[in-house]
């Protein structure tokens, strides 16, 4: 776009120190300009070149540019959970933690819970997540689309009421009818609202609790209305030997044998692989996708045991996720970090996951998981203005000679200071501009104190050290 085009665009960021576009030819440009109109991007290029007018001009003098981040995996209702659920195995972690947490939580939890989480996700720069669904998927999204994310709702779904692991709460046993029924009702609401922020996939939480009848159905469903099949697989010793010892085979296994997995489905965590699982998610190819910092924090064993950098090299697509907040962070740059460090660790190989491997797994690759891949992941005309701005002007930036590396290696998401959605500014100076984070933050403990009448928190909360 040169400067003698009569063009004028919405919004105009230039001066950008480092732009990391992650397209086809994975170009870095220095001094570079992106230009927006209708919330998609028009124009990229160096700054001298495009010095057309625009309503908006931000200077981003000195700043590192990338695609809005996709966390692929984010429990949107678990974000007041934070302190109840650490020390514990997988088995503890659901039905003594999570699942009686979760059975707590009524609708107006369950928006508060969205909304904070839909705002530490843009603050680090993430502009979209697949929810792999709870039992207020209306709240949810009321709370997480009212700070201008995107977000694929789901609605969770168990069918089983007792498996090897344990027994799930009262509140959350439903037959197979009116789980696929319920399923029915949200795909046929968000899956093709007209809104680009928002659409919908089929959800099943795990294996475990799962009937080959629910699977089946949901898969119908997902087919139906042209969007994922998603569920947690294979994340833990514990959910694995369950599989094998109620179906007589491993998780992989068994949604082969049923014919459900293809390039639509979203397989998160898949740590726990037999040889022969391996072959089947290399020749069906879905996605799959890796969560550091939950594997890390319960010790599910997932670098260990788990082969993500060599699917990759098979052509499968992985993309990353931060899970939930019960295990600490959700903080998508830091969990790129977790990812290539915790790989090379446990490879004993420097070479073993890259930090562009990981900028790929959070921006293309996140957005091959969704149905907006034409869209978003990268920064490039024709696609939705959805861009991250960072400082630099801070310690972990500097000296600025690969910005990658720095970004993976020393930043976090709180060097975010700008994000765009469609153009829209959604963060500005550090801070969403959307809600009020204050009247947020005011929220929060009076949703904790609701939820906690419903639960025994006493039995829940690990205080090793005496509060007085």
């Amino acid at each position: 776009m040169s400067a003698a085009d009569p063009q004028q665009f919405d919004l105009l960021l230039r001066n950008i120190g480092w732009l990391i576009t992650v397209d086809a030819q994975r170009r870095i440009i220095r001094d570079a300009a992106i230009a927006v109109k209708n919330g998609r991007i028009v124009a990229i290029g160096k700054s001298a070149e495009m010095s057309a007018s625009a309503m908006d001009i931000v200077d981003c003098r000195g700043m590192v540019a990338t695609p809005g981040f996709v966390d692929a995996h984010l429990h949107s209702s678990f974000h007041l959970s934070r302190g109840l659920a650490d020390e514990a195995n997988a088995q503890s972690f659901l039905f003594d933690r999570m699942y009686p947490y979760e059975a707590a939580l009524e609708s107006d939890d369950v928006r508060v819970s969205a909304q904070f989480a839909a705002s530490e996700l843009l603050r680090h720069g993430v502009t979209c997540f697949i929810d792999p669904g709870n039992y207020h998927p209306d709240a949810s999204v009321d709370g997480a689309l009212s700070t201008g994310i995107r977000m694929l709702v789901s609605r969770s779904s168990f069918d089983l009421t007792k498996s090897v692991l344990g027994i799930l709460p009262s509140r959350m046993i439903e037959t197979t009818d009116v789980a696929l029924a319920r399923a029915e009702e949200v795909l046929d609401r968000y899956s093709n609202t007209g809104n680009p922020r928002l659409s919908a996939t089929a959800s099943f939480r795990g294996l475990n609790n799962a009937s080959d009848e629910l699977i089946l159905g949901l898969k119908e469903l997902a087919g139906k209305f042209g969007t994922l099949l998603q569920t947690h697989a294979c994340f833990s010793y514990s959910t694995h030997d369950s599989s094998v010892s109620r179906c007589g085979m491993a998780e992989i296994e068994r949604l082969e044998q049923l014919g459900v997995i293809d390039a639509h489905m979203l397989i998160v965590h898949s740590g726990w692989l037999e040889p022969q699982e391996v072959a089947i998610l290399a020749q069906r190819k879905p996605s799959l996708v890796c969560a550091p910092s939950s594997s890390l924090h319960n010790g599910y064993g997932n670098f260990v045991m788990g082969k993500l950098p060599e699917l990759m090299a098979l052509g499968v697509n992985v993309a990353l996720a931060s899970d939930h907040a019960s295990s600490g962070i959700v903080d998508i740059v830091q969990e790129m970090r977790l990812a290539c460090c915790g790989y090379k660790e446990v490879r004993a190989n420097p070479r073993v996951m890259p930090p562009e491997t990981a900028l790929e797994m959070a921006t293309v690759n996140g957005a091959k998981a969704t149905p907006w891949a034409n869209r978003i992941g990268s920064i490039e005309a024709g696609k939705d203005a959805d861009i991250v701005l960072f400082d630099t002007d801070r310690p972990e930036w500097q000296p600025l000679i690969n910005p990658v590396a720095n970004l993976v290696y020393s930043a976090t998401g709180d060097s975010v200071r700008h994000v765009f959605v469609a153009g829209e500014q959604v963060v500005k100076d550090g801070r969403c501009t959307r809600i009020d984070e204050n009247d947020l933050y005011k929220q929060i403990p009076r949703a904790v104190d609701r939820f906690s009448q419903r639960l025994r928190m006493d039995d829940i909360v690990q205080l090793r050290w005496p509060v007085v």
